[in-house]
């Protein structure tokens, strides 16, 4: 598993677009899995933070008890519409509970000077232990995306479709943390 600065060395292409992505809306949807074992899929803000990727939030909210419990979670790109030419990203991981206070008081001041705002009280606060990465992008998208992913380091790059006028050309890149 990796943090998100060690996903940025291993793989700067999809990292960055992976920051575009997520930076797009400035939220996220995060999947947990409940306490039953259903899964559970909400919107949550996320800020990179001293190399980590970090979410947090609300006091005793069920989507961080969720991961209190399970750890296994996805972050997912803000999907606006169906012909799919910004790309679907996602990222698998396990959240980490932060406990250091000294990280959590950075935190806040980052998190202010980010959004304008910081929590008054107890919260939440995870970093995500990167495991894969995927991205995926479809018709006119694949002509902006593919030269920047196409060859780069640390990814593996697949471009589906293209010889066959019964599919949509495709990218998909993904990254896998090192064992």
């Amino acid at each position: 598993m990796s943090r998100w600065q060690q996903f940025e060395q291993a793989a700067p292409a999809l990292a960055a677009v992976c920051s575009e992505r997520f930076h797009a809306t400035d939220l996220v949807m995060l999947g947990t899995l409940r306490r039953d074992g259903r899964p559970r899929i909400t919107p949550i803000e996320f800020l990179f933070f001293e190399g980590d990727l970090t979410i947090g939030g609300m006091w005793q909210s069920k989507k961080l008890l969720d991961l209190q419990r399970d750890p296994r979670c996805v972050l997912h790109s803000i999907t606006s519409n169906k012909d799919g030419i910004d790309g679907d990203l996602k990222v698998y991981g396990e959240a980490i509970e932060v406990f250091d206070e000294g990280y959590r008081e950075r935190y806040g001041v980052a998190l202010l000077a980010e959004t304008g705002w910081r929590p008054a009280g107890p919260f939440h606060l995870f970093t995500i232990d990167i495991t894969e990465a995927a991205f995926t992008v479809f018709g006119t998208g694949v002509a902006v995306f593919r030269p920047r992913l196409e060859g780069s380091l640390g990814i593996s790059f697949r471009l589906l479709g293209e010889d066959s006028p019964d599919t949509a050309n495709r990218i998909v890149a993904t990254w896998k943390a090192p064992a």
